[in-house]
Parts: structure tokens; C-alpha cells; sequence
């Protein structure tokens, strides 16, 4: 009996099926057969009578015909649909003369696209990353870099100072990413060859200074580590980075306390009616510091200087992207002015 009345709810199903002609019609027979008082929720509702033999074979049944009106009727659904879109398509139109609307797409600091770069030029060397805090004890940054009591660089006009840590010590804002160096190599073995890039602070504020600034340095300690390699290190990076096939570097005598001999790097330039070309002309400009790192800050790490010696070079990486894009203010990296960002900005990287 049970199955007769499937058979019989299939066969109506299908005899209303035929006389489908509007979508709304469609919607309606839906309702009829998968409503709440549905013909299929009914038959649904009679497996509980059954017994547990019948229940299997009917449910089976009625599960046999669910999927049957339900195929037929998103079957009949789709057909509906491309109607009305071959209708749409007949009727409407596109004028592709109609300029494209604009859309505002951001775009990438030039700090940003300066750090990428410089990751890739000094990985492609060699060189791993490393990293440490922002906020610093006075001892790695300054006292293990060989930096003396009496040094400017450790006035309040020069340094952010914090409040006295517990046990006493001096805490401040980094005053450069040197202080790295200290504690990758008090926590590592050599040799090191290594990159550090990030922020530093200082009391500065001006066209070419910001109190918040980012720097990369670079290390390299071994036990035949020479100036040769130094010279040969940045010759290579300003050729890649500022992409001229000739970078002449000059090299001049300069003091800083980590390293002896110290020196500052010109790099030639030509300027003249508000253009900058490096590697040609008859003017220098620097571009960073750089020397042999002092046996002091060797000594202060653990290591003997008579064994291990090594290099170490340092810049601004908003300098660095000054020269290269034509910045001419260090503080407009910094405004968050649009239309700074639109035209210094970056789509994509390289």
C-alpha cells in the first residue's frame, strides 16, 4: 500500500511537471511537494507507523523519490535562469567608450620597497637577519660598543632615556641597531656575517633628520676578515642598489668609538638643476659609515681581537631612499600625505 502511494505521488509529480511554464508556477509545485505539509514531508512523517522491517525499504523509497523531484526541479530552475539571461543579453548593453571608473589603489612606502631591496642585495652575499629590542640598557648600547662616559652621544639632548630598570641600570631608546650586534654575537659563535635592520630614536628634527629613524648595519667577523673585503662588500652593494655599472666610493678618515680605522663612503655623484646621478660627475656625496670593528667591542663579546677581526658599515635607510628616489625631505616620508604616497609610492615590488 505504501508503495503505491509513492508511485502515485511520482506520477502526479510528473503530470504537473509537464504544465511548468513560468518560474513562479515552478516555485509553487516546490512548495507543494517539499513544503512543511509537503506530499514528501507527509510520506516522511509516515515511517514512525511502520514497522521496523517495513521502515528500512520505505524509507529507502521515499528517499529514491526526494532525489527525483529534487533534480527534476533545480533542473527546471537552471533553465529559468539562462532564459532571463539570454533575455538580459538581448536587451542590454555595454558602451565600452565609457571611461573606466578610477579606483584608488594604495601603494608602497618607499621605506618599505628601500628595506626589500636591501634584503635581497645582502641575503644574495651572504648575510642572515638578526634582530633585538627597541628599547635598550645602556651597557650593549653604548658601554660594549666601546663607547666612553664622557661620549655626546650619551647626553639627554642626543638620547630618549626611560626610567632606571630595578636593579639600577640606564634604559633607553636605542640610539642605533649596533646594540644587535652586541647580542648576537654575546649569543653566538663565529663567524658572523649578518645584517641588522629597524628603528632607532634620537633627539633630531630637521629636513634630513626624524626623532624616529630606521638603520641597517652590517657585520662581518672571521678570522681573515680585511679592509680589502670591506671595500669590495660596499663597492658591490652601491652597484646593485643604485643601479650604475661604475659606483666610485671614496673612502675618508672618520671617527667613531666601535670601529678603528673608522671612515666615512662618498660615493660619486653629478648634480646640478635639481637632478642627482650617482656613479658620474665631479661631486661626492656620503652615504654611510663604515671601518674595522674596534678590538674593544671584539673583547667585550668574549672573543680574542689577536684571533678574530672584521668589519662592520652602517646608513639611514631613509638616506638611502632619499638618494635613490629623489626625496628631498626626510620629514614627508613620515606625513602620511596621499598624494606623497602617490606619487613617491610603489605598486609592486621588483
Amino acid at each position: 500500500m505504501n508503495t503505491m502511494k509513492i508511485e502515485d505521488i511520482k506520477k502526479q509529480f510528473e503530470k504537473q511537471f509537464k504544465n511548468i511554464n513560468r518560474e513562479e508556477d515552478l516555485k509553487n509545485l516546490k512548495i507543494e511537494f517539499f513544503g512543511k505539509k509537503g506530499l514528501v514531508n507527509c510520506l516522511m512523517e509516515k515511517i514512525r507507523e511502520l514497522s521496523n522491517e517495513e521502515k528500512k525499504q520505505f524509507g529507502a523509497d521515499v528517499n529514491i523519490l526526494k532525489v527525483f523531484i529534487s533534480e527534476k526541479i533545480e533542473e527546471a530552475e537552471k533553465g529559468f535562469k539562462l532564459v532571463e539571461l539570454n533575455k538580459k543579453l538581448q536587451t542590454e548593453s555595454i558602451d565600452i567608450s565609457i571611461p573606466v571608473r578610477e579606483t584608488n589603489i594604495g601603494t608602497i612606502h618607499p621605506i618599505t620597497k628601500v628595506r626589500r631591496e636591501l634584503e635581497e642585495i645582502f641575503y644574495s652575499m651572504g648575510f642572515v637577519m638578526a634582530e633585538g629590542p627597541e628599547i635598550e640598557d645602556d651597557w650593549h648600547n653604548f658601554t660594549a660598543l666601546n663607547t666612553p662616559p664622557h661620549h655626546p652621544a650619551r647626553q639627554m639632548q642626543d638620547t630618549f632615556y626611560m626610567p632606571d630598570a630595578e636593579d639600577g641600570k640606564k634604559i633607553v631608546l636605542r640610539t642605533q641597531t649596533s646594540s644587535v650586534q652586541i647580542r648576537e654575537m654575546e649569543n653566538n659563535k663565529p663567524p658572523f656575517k649578518f645584517i641588522t635592520m629597524g628603528k632607532t630614536y634620537r633627539v633630531e628634527m630637521d629636513a634630513t633628520h626624524t626623532p624616529m629613524f630606521h638603520q641597517i648595519e652590517g657585520v662581518y667577523i672571521d678570522k681573515n676578515v680585511n679592509m680589502a673585503n670591506l671595500k669590495s662588500c660596499l663597492m658591490e652593494f652601491c652597484k646593485r642598489f643604485f643601479e650604475v655599472e661604475q659606483a666610485p666610493l671614496r673612502f675618508r678618515p672618520s671617527f667613531f668609538p666601535f670601529v678603528e680605522p673608522g671612515l666615512e663612503i662618498d660615493v660619486q655623484c653629478k648634480k646640478g638643476k635639481g637632478i642627482l646621478k650617482l656613479g658620474e660627475g665631479e661631486d661626492w656625496m656620503e652615504i654611510l659609515g663604515a671601518g674595522m670593528v674596534h678590538p674593544n667591542v671584539i673583547k667585550n663579546v668574549g672573543l680574542d681581537p689577536n684571533e678574530y677581526q672584521g668589519f662592520a658599515f652602517g646608513t639611514g635607510i631613509e638616506r638611502l631612499a632619499m638618494l635613490k628616489y629623489g626625496v628631498s625631505d626626510a620629514r614627508m616620508l613620515y606625513e602620511g600625505d596621499i598624494r606623497f604616497l602617490k606619487h613617491y609610492g610603489f605598486k609592486f615590488f621588483k
